[in-house]
């Protein structure tokens, strides 16, 4: 087992801005889904909205899982944010929503030992792709904004949440795609398991962008459309022993974790995925059968490529969560939105419930999680 725990965590989504605005949405959507229902439920598909507001571009579709309302003076003031790109924003606020919602007393003798791992596919692509742009098509001496160039490194949203939220521990980026968020959560657990820091803001960010938003059309199935989505989830973790000051509530653990590679996909990554699920099985010393649902990455209707494999690991059929029906494509985001589902769901009696959580990426990449989470995981009552 890792040995760490969840104390609390937050979601900037199309839902809106913390974890009740998102078990709000569920409830919305379906009501079976609510914190306190008797087991997991898959929500269905979640209609996109209209997200022609966003983009002076055109764009594949008009509509997509967008927070298109999000301002992030709103949240942050304007002081320090005004060259925040959409990426770095969402993080920044999700981070100082997940640190709230924990609980966390945060001082000058404790910093040093807080850290935070975000996971993403590129940082933010509309940031990397207009600076590069501007080295091209302006007049030489190719006056570009300098300002500007923190936003194209793929750091610039942890490094900004750290700065913003006084955080000095450790501080890393994992860009990995859709294997992202399982990677930082791997990544955050081994810090605190080390000893490099008593706590870890773990999550995963996508910005909706016209770059992503073709990007999702022209790789994804064209008889399958899946809108765009984006969404910054941020949980808050810490040793099983937590100091006080991480929060004193325990939402969820991280039992354990397994990744693999299976060369090329198909059915190479199907026996990478399953050897990930026996794997972390093994290492959480739980019952298989004791699973309640699988968190999936997959996005078409008829795609079960991690939902098969992980089956056969388990050797039973659970409840499968898929996150895209509620979110759209969110990529890097899409496991910490699955796990974030979860725990809003979670049930009102006093039983723990098993998540089993699983990415793969097109080149062969795999990764699972198992989770517990705790009663009383879902609105937060603070």
């Amino acid at each position: 087992m890792s040995g760490v725990v969840i104390t609390g965590w937050s979601t900037v989504s199309p839902a809106g801005v913390g974890r009740t605005a998102l078990a709000e949405r569920l409830a919305a959507v379906a009501p079976g889904v609510r914190a306190g229902a008797s087991g997991p439920v898959e929500p269905p598909r979640a209609e996109p909205v209209d997200v022609a507001a966003l983009s002076d571009e055109p764009l594949p579709t008009p509509t997509g899982h967008a927070l298109v309302d999000f301002d992030v003076r709103s949240h942050l003031g304007r002081k320090g944010t005004s060259f925040y790109d959409r990426a770095t924003a969402l993080s920044v606020v999700a981070c100082g929503d997940a640190l709230r919602d924990a609980g966390v007393d945060l001082d000058d003798t404790n910093r040093a030992r807080l850290g935070l791992v975000l996971g993403t596919s590129l940082g933010s692509f509309r940031s990397t792709s207009d600076y590069t742009r501007e080295t091209l098509v302006q007049d030489k001496p190719y006056l570009v904004n300098p300002v500007l160039f923190p936003n194209t490194v793929m750091n610039c949203a942890a490094g900004q949440a750290a700065i913003r939220h006084g955080l000095r521990g450790v501080n890393a980026t994992v860009a990995t795609g859709s294997l992202a968020f399982l990677d930082a959560l791997r990544y955050g657990s081994n810090a605190i398991a080390r000893g490099y820091v008593d706590a870890m803001l773990v999550g995963a960010v996508e910005e909706f962008s016209p770059h992503r938003a073709w990007t999702t059309w022209l790789t994804g199935r064209p008889d399958q459309p899946v809108p765009t989505g984006e969404a910054a989830v941020v949980f808050v973790l810490t040793r099983a022993e937590q100091p006080a000051w991480a929060g004193v509530r325990r939402e969820a653990e991280v039992l354990a974790l397994a990744t693999a590679y299976g060369p090329g996909g198909g059915p190479a990554a199907d026996r990478a995925l399953t050897g990930c699920v026996v794997r972390a099985v093994r290492r959480a010393g739980v019952d298989p059968a004791e699973v309640d649902c699988v968190l999936t990455g997959e996005t078409g209707e008829d795609d079960t490529d991690e939902f098969d494999p992980a089956c056969a690991a388990l050797g039973q059929v659970p409840t499968r969560i898929r996150a895209s029906r509620l979110f759209g494509r969110c990529d890097a985001a899409t496991g910490g939105l699955a796990l974030a589902t979860f725990l809003a769901s979670a049930p009102a009696g006093d039983t723990p419930r098993l998540a089993l959580i699983t990415s793969r990426s097109p080149e062969g990449g795999t990764a699972a999680a198992i989770v517990r989470g705790w009663p009383g995981a879902g609105a937060s009552d603070r």
